[in-house]
């Protein structure tokens, strides 16, 4: 996917996302909780555990994300609830890492105290040598799937003396 169709795609899922909240902003006769996509297996709030982000702003929905089974996310704003499987994970996944790199402030240089994460053991991984040199490592993670990083001759030594020092 060039560059032009991965903003084509990270537009295109913003939009779904700003309309989301438009939805759940605009008092709408026939919305309510019942109308909602929930599927009949979800777990109720309490037991799926929900994760809640509060906007700055008061008037502003709440978001909630809950896992009702293994492979499965629901996002729920305001009142609107929508149901993610892999594949639209892993699309939200790719989506949200292209906006947040260009986003400030950085994530943090170091490893924050208490940093949760999961890690893949021998990931499967592609290398492709640039027209000036630099080295771009593919790396697939279980979690964010495919994950970009490009090291500039110098930084691939650093990075051989980093894997093979005792």
């Amino acid at each position: 996917m060039n560059l032009d169709e991965q903003i084509g795609a990270l537009e295109a899922g913003v939009d779904q996302i700003n309309q989301l909240i438009e939805t759940s902003v605009t008092p709408q006769a026939d919305a309510s909780p019942a109308s909602a996509t929930q599927p009949a297996n979800a777990k109720t709030a309490a037991e799926a555990q929900p994760t809640a982000v509060t906007p700055d702003a008061a008037d502003q929905p709440t978001l909630q994300i809950n896992r009702p089974n293994r492979d499965e996310i629901t996002m729920t704003i305001g009142d609107q609830t929508v149901s993610l499987h892999p594949t639209q994970v892993g699309q939200l996944i790719e989506e949200l890492a292209n906006a947040r790199a260009s986003m400030q402030p950085e994530p943090p240089a170091n490893l924050p105290p208490g940093w949760r994460f999961v890690s893949t053991k021998n990931p499967v991984m592609a290398v492709q040598k640039q027209s000036n040199g630099d080295r771009l490592l593919v790396m697939r993670h279980t979690g964010h799937g495919w994950v970009p990083f490009t090291f500039s001759p110098d930084m691939v030594i650093q990075l051989y003396m980093l894997l093979t020092q005792r």
